[in-house]
């Protein structure tokens, strides 16, 4: 007969889910399958822990956002956020919705050209562009937004040498009445350097402007920020037509859209303090179309979204190690993956359900990550059903980010899998091995040897 596992026993009060002392009921409930396919054979199959994409929910949601925005307004454009989730899978299906590509670097960019993305449908944003990197943007005719006076001067030597004629845009940053003010990024819009950059481009004979561009934050829960921040830029766009007679053609309002992720620190789960998408598009849209722009004069609405269409998305699956008390009696389960692949449990609660059927009774615990420091910690408070050795979890909406911060640190990174749209399942990015973390390593002669 098999011997029963023995734990010291410890008073704790239990929860069975009834109402907490915030008014929310705990919610427990297993998730054993992801877009129909069982958990169990995806970590059996794939390892744990393990990324899981869905294709289906990722066109659901830039199909929802299209539908929000053009129903408002007659001209909207997306464009991917590289740097949400570049991995070219995800990338593919968003390009295959329609959307353009958002790069920062150029890194992102050469991988917006390998995923077959026209250059004319790549916008290049970022401080960090180097003289071959706007060489080629302006050859591939790419929307180059330019961030500082450095980067306008050095676009237009170039663009004087090669006799190229690229198409521009400043980012703008101002006062929309959020805080903390983005204004690391771009010209200043009150204090006149947004307009002194303007003056540089247009009195230059090459450079043509063709937009203008902002992005206010990120995880903005205010839209009525993004309101101001349209009828700034509007406001902007009037001001250079009438000086130059230049009617601008795009105004480009980044990102920011929050996802339904609860905030550290936050008690009430995000769908019921994150504004819908539909609150953001009325804002921007009403705006824009109170202006008073002519018909035919209607500038394009570029959205730059990321974390807003991907991170319900993308499921994280992972094992646990063991259980533990701790010094305070409580209980502390330790999971096999850490915040060097979960980065956003830094910022988020991310919900985290179990994987199997359990009991009904609940215990307050820690989760960790494995890895041996003190600040790994996955969840530091969560009303859980005990989990034993074994056990698998899942954690929500990790889409987002996870998959462009996650570090290399003690253990591997592991397989990111993409359910299809007919339940099918492929690699999508192969974990890493020994062989590949020191692939670019190398070692001098004189420690070649045996150790002593």
């Amino acid at each position: 007969m098999e011997k029963l596992s023995y734990e010291r026993p410890a008073i704790r009060k239990m929860n069975a889910g009834l109402m907490n002392k915030f008014g929310a009921r705990i919610e427990n409930e297993p998730v054993t399958q992801i877009d129909g396919v069982p958990v169990s054979s995806l970590i059996r199959d794939f390892g744990s822990p393990l990324f899981v994409i869905s294709e289906k929910q990722i066109r659901s949601n830039i199909q929802n956002a299209i539908r929000i925005f053009r129903t408002r307004y007659p001209l909207v454009q997306f464009a991917w956020s590289y740097k949400t989730n570049y991995l070219d899978a995800v990338c593919r299906i968003f390009h295959q919705e329609g959307s353009w590509a958002e790069v920062v670097s150029g890194f992102e960019y050469d991988k917006a050209l390998a995923n077959n993305v026209p250059g004319n449908r790549i916008i290049f944003n970022g401080p960090d562009k180097s003289g071959e990197d706007l060489l080629k943007a302006a050859k591939n005719n790419s929307l180059i937004h330019i961030d500082h006076l450095d980067e306008l001067l050095m676009l237009i030597d170039i663009a004087g040498v090669h006799g190229l004629k690229p198409r521009v845009a400043i980012r703008v940053n101002m006062d929309t009445g959020i805080f903390p003010k983005w204004d690391r990024f771009g010209f200043n819009l009150e204090n006149g350097q947004a307009w002194s950059a303007i003056t540089r481009i247009m009195n230059d004979k090459n450079l043509q402007l063709s937009g203008l561009h902002c992005h206010i934050g990120t995880f903005v829960l205010s839209p009525s920020a993004y309101s101001a921040a349209a009828l700034k830029l509007s406001e902007l766009a009037r001001d250079i037509k009438n000086k130059y007679g230049k009617a601008i053609e795009y105004l480009d309002l980044g990102g920011g859209f929050p996802s339904n992720n609860r905030l550290k620190g936050v008690y009430m789960p995000g769908s019921d303090t994150v504004p819908s998408l539909d609150q953001y598009a009325d804002a921007i849209t009403s705006a824009l179309l109170g202006f008073g722009y002519r018909q035919d004069e209607l500038p394009l609405l570029i959205l730059e979204t990321g974390r807003a269409l991907i991170d319900d998305a993308g499921y994280l699956l992972g094992t646990v190690l063991t259980n533990k008390r701790l010094s305070d009696g409580r209980r502390a389960t330790i999971l096999d993956f850490g915040v060097n692949i979960l980065f956003t449990s830094l910022w988020y609660d991310h919900k985290i359900s179990p994987a199997q059927d359990s009991v009904q009774m609940t215990e307050d615990m820690v989760l960790y990550g494995p890895l041996c420091m003190n600040i790994d910690v996955i969840r530091e408070g969560i009303n859980m059903p005990v989990l034993e050795k074994g056990n698998h979890v899942v954690v929500h909406k990790v889409g987002a980010y996870n998959m462009t911060q996650w570090m290399q640190f003690i253990t591997f990174r592991p397989n990111v899998v993409l359910v299809d749209s007919n339940m099918r399942t492929h690699i999508i990015r192969k974990s890493e091995t020994i062989e590949t973390v020191t692939m670019n390593e190398s070692v001098p002669e004189q420690l070649k040897g045996k150790s002593s």
